[in-house]
């Protein structure tokens, strides 16, 4: 899809982008992008597990007398 973008199709895209948000709010639009990107990398890259993949510290032991006669 993107291997067939030449340089007028990519001219034509700023071109919109530009239309729709506006010269002024380009700016911000980057740097709230730029800020994206860094906290989803930063996300991806951490070594600490999922909340719901967390295991337990102590195995729990199993309560009642289902066993017990």
């Amino acid at each position: 899809m993107i291997q067939g973008l030449s340089g007028p199709h990519l001219i034509a895209i700023v071109f919109i982008i530009v239309l729709l948000f506006g010269a002024p709010k380009l700016p911000a639009l980057a740097k709230s992008l730029g800020q994206s990107a860094k906290i989803l990398k930063r996300e991806v890259s951490s070594d600490d597990p999922v909340d719901g993949e967390t295991q337990p510290s102590e195995p729990t032991k199993p309560s009642g007398s289902a066993g017990a006669n």
